[in-house]
């Protein structure tokens, strides 16, 4: 089972070159799926966390309960948030990416990268990227 958390895991990480990124102003509407889907894992409420995941997500973990274990060995900052703030905003290759610092229950602080796709006026969570930061805890 570790290995298939692991690999699932992994598999959320891009690994080619980015594409050409372009900044746009704020969106509340971002920023409210991705601390509801917060909200949710501080609650351990892991079906309302999935909710939010993109199709390709749910595919990958199949259940709540196996994402719901993945993000818990993987990302201990996303399951149990301190301080959340929003930071840039792009839009890449039919995707929007809404880098977002998470401070753990350790106090260090945690440069993520979430991946939302547009899935009829919803935004859905299609990956999360820990993004490393020299003198920024990874």
């Amino acid at each position: 089972m570790k290995h298939l958390v692991l690999a699932l895991f992994a598999a959320l990480f891009w690994t080619s070159a980015a594409p050409a990124q372009e900044a746009v102003a704020r969106d509340p509407a971002i920023e409210t799926t991705i601390q509801s889907q917060l909200d949710a894992f501080l609650r351990d409420d892991f079906v309302t966390a999935f909710s939010f995941a993109a199709p390709s997500i749910k595919g990958m973990f199949g259940t709540p309960e196996v994402f719901g274990q993945m993000v818990r060995q993987g990302y201990p900052m996303v399951w149990r948030p301190g301080d959340v703030r929003f930071t840039e905003l792009y839009a890449e290759g039919g995707e929007m990416a809404q880098r977002v610092l998470i401070q753990d229950q350790d106090g260090r602080t945690h440069l993520l990268e979430y991946r939302l796709i547009d899935e009829g006026g919803q935004w859905r969570i299609s990956g999360v990227q820990i993004i490393p930061q020299p003198g920024v805890a990874a």
